[in-house]
């Protein structure tokens, strides 16, 4: 992920002038749960990644969608669908944790570093507007991770 000071002058002010539209929050919707060493652990990321065979990711509406990547995934069956043109492949390329942290995940359960890896990883494809997009089918995710008895999450954003 790139610095925002790494950015030409441009795309920075650009960037700047969408944080008054950011959503706020009033409350705090924490809650205190289990020590990390009891919880179940699932990845989210926004890398476009699907397993191989499954519906690759598209513009427009299909964007807005998530895949579902089940927790014994093999390596050579995931894919990388990203559709934009200046997405950096380069690090999944060479170890798909770089996005998709899920071996490292699984060492954490193996170690009780985590109590467990969850069945199911879920990956949407991030160039799309967060603010006014995400937030149907992220609560149509919360209710799958539920399903899953997941109670920790690990973001991915990428």
């Amino acid at each position: 992920m790139v610095r925002l000071a790494d950015l030409p002058g441009w795309e920075r002010e650009n960037l700047l002038k969408r944080v008054p539209t950011l959503p706020r929050f009033d409350g705090r919707p924490w809650v205190r749960g289990p020590a990390l060493a009891a919880r179940r652990v699932a990845i989210v990321t926004t890398a476009g990644l699907h397993v191989r065979g499954d519906r690759p990711f598209g513009s427009g509406a299909a964007g807005m969608d998530y895949r579902v990547i089940p927790g014994d995934v093999a390596t050579e069956d995931l894919v990388m669908s990203h559709v934009s043109v200046n997405f950096d492949r380069s690090g999944f390329q060479a170890d798909w944790n770089v996005a998709f942290p899920l071996d490292r995940l699984k060492e954490l359960a193996r170690d009780g570093s985590v109590g467990s890896a969850a069945a199911f990883h879920y990956s949407f494809m991030g160039a799309i507007s967060p603010v006014t997009q995400y937030e149907p089918k992220a609560r149509e995710l919360a209710g799958l991770l539920k399903q899953d008895q997941v109670d920790a999450v690990l973001l991915s954003p990428v």
